[in-house]
């Protein structure tokens, strides 16, 4: 006997995907479209929600929609050899240590700019300066970090 179906708000409940990602992943195609009742209304069950947690997962590992929807495939397909969702994880790494040095970069940035700025009474702020002036490149970033320790 199989469950009866659940409504989009004990499948959000149920899966930790919100009503609004549901309909955006039936939207996409990540998610197939759901039955629907009579009055319109729709109705999920057991596959639609670990399908939906599968996505929950993958996008809190920060993978694209479509290399979600590539996993999907791959992971329906059980005559699939592992070699093609290795070689997505592997390139969701390689983007995940790209954006981690991004960031990284940002923080340095920020420190140094935090540092450059008095943080008193004074209207100067090499913060605001620097926000201000757009992309400067190298040279700038440079000349701020020369900059005396309580003269910036």
């Amino acid at each position: 006997m199989s469950a009866p179906p659940l409504t989009i708000g004990e499948a959000a409940r149920r899966t930790g995907v919100s009503a609004k990602m549901i309909r955006w992943y039936e939207a996409t195609g990540l998610l197939p479209p759901a039955a629907r009742s009579e009055a319109g209304y729709r109705h999920y069950g057991e596959a639609d929600l670990h399908t939906l947690r599968f996505i929950r997962r993958a996008r809190d590992l920060g993978f694209s929609v479509d290399a979600i929807a590539d996993l999907l495939a791959l992971w329906r397909d059980r005559t699939r050899p592992s070699a093609g969702v290795k070689a997505i994880a592997q390139a969701q790494i390689a983007d995940l240590r790209r954006r981690i040095a991004e960031m990284e970069g940002m923080a340095r940035t920020l420190e140094h700019l935090a540092e450059a700025c008095c943080g008193d009474a004074r209207p100067e702020c090499p913060i605001l300066d620097d926000l201000a002036a757009g992309d400067h490149g190298p040279t700038r970033r440079r000349a701020i970090r020369a900059l005396p320790e309580r003269g910036r």
